[in-house]
């Protein structure tokens, strides 16, 4: 099954509607961005955010507030401020591309266990009790009654500590892990009925709607450079939603129909054929503020297989590949 990626000291802004700009910018750096060596003006961040319609004031507050998230860091004292991608957003950064990209690929290992977490709290406990919901949502686990939560899979070690955590020192709290089986796990009451998978198809199918006339431009050879970056961060940014809320249950739970595959395949091959035109186009932007932007912008290549890293040139079909920086 794929779990959500655990929280950390270098956390990405949470998914919002609409054009936000911490979140944008969160985007391009893991798309473009590969080494924490790469001394990052901020004027050309401030271009790149600009291709986008975001003002510079938006701009550099998303600096700001990456930079106290720890995604990137200032470097030195000068002014105006050099950024640099931290090495534990690098880590960061390919954790999340190889769970996006690779997201959907396989079907999961399904052995039918879940974990199951029980919880009763005084009617004084407002406080914990809204610390729990929100930790358990944060953990992929979702509400089958009213204090009974699930989770596919058997890993219970995050979720026991966390409800260490915050119940421990509550006065008449108890909670329960316990690994289940479900009878008729996929009946109408069983535990797929705890999800909203007509919501999550919708979204599914809205993706596809909206970016089936970008794949046919595409297919036509009708996206320039500049309008290649926008359309492939905005196709990612869109996708990027889906393996942090999709359980990715196995088939015999689904509807009849699921459109992920659908629009998986629709993500990979807007996202391939735009890469090299997108990583231009960056390139152009940045390099009359950044000089040294074209040794360090890069861009990964998706495929419905695998994730790997690859120099430069080093392409192999049917992986999704980084490119690393040029020698120069």
């Amino acid at each position: 099954m794929h779990a959500p990626i655990p929280a950390d000291d270098v956390s990405a802004p949470r998914t919002q509607a609409g054009p936000n700009p911490q979140h944008l910018l969160a985007t391009l750096l893991g798309e473009y961005l590969d080494s924490s060596e790469a001394d990052l003006p901020s004027a050309a961040v401030v271009a790149m955010l600009a291709e986008f319609g975001i003002s510079e004031s938006s701009a550099r507050a998303a600096l700001s507030r990456l930079t106290k998230r720890g995604l990137i860091a200032v470097r030195g004292t000068g002014r105006p401020p050099v950024y640099h991608l931290t090495p534990q957003a690098i880590a960061r950064h390919r954790a999340r591309m190889d769970h996006f990209l690779g997201f959907g690929a396989r079907p999961p290992r399904w052995t039918g266990d879940w974990v199951t977490v029980s919880f009763s709290l005084p009617q004084s406990g407002q406080a914990p009790r809204h610390a729990v919901r929100k930790a358990l949502g944060a953990l992929g686990f979702v509400r089958l009654y009213d204090s009974v939560w699930i989770r596919p899979g058997s890993e219970s070690g995050p979720v026991t500590t966390v409800l260490h955590d915050i119940l421990d020192g509550v006065d008449g709290g108890r909670w329960s892990v316990m690994h289940t089986r479900f009878d008729d796990e996929a009946g109408p009451h069983g535990p797929a009925a705890a999800y909203d998978l007509a919501g999550l198809a919708a979204s599914y199918e809205a993706f596809i709607t909206r970016y089936s006339g970008l794949r046919a431009a595409v297919r036509e050879g009708e996206v320039d450079a500049a309008r290649a970056l926008v359309a492939r961060t905005s196709v990612m940014d869109s996708w990027r939603t889906f393996p942090d809320t999709d359980p990715d249950l196995p088939e015999h739970l689904l509807p009849a129909r699921w459109p992920r595959q659908e629009a998986r395949e629709l993500l990979l091959e807007i996202h391939s054929a735009l890469g090299s035109l997108a990583e231009a186009r960056l390139i152009e932007i940045a390099t009359p503020l950044w000089p040294d932007a074209a040794s360090w912008i890069t861009h990964f290549l998706a495929s419905a297989d695998s994730v790997s890293v690859s120099t430069r040139g080093n392409f192999h079909p049917r992986t999704i590949t980084r490119r690393s920086p040029s020698a120069g």
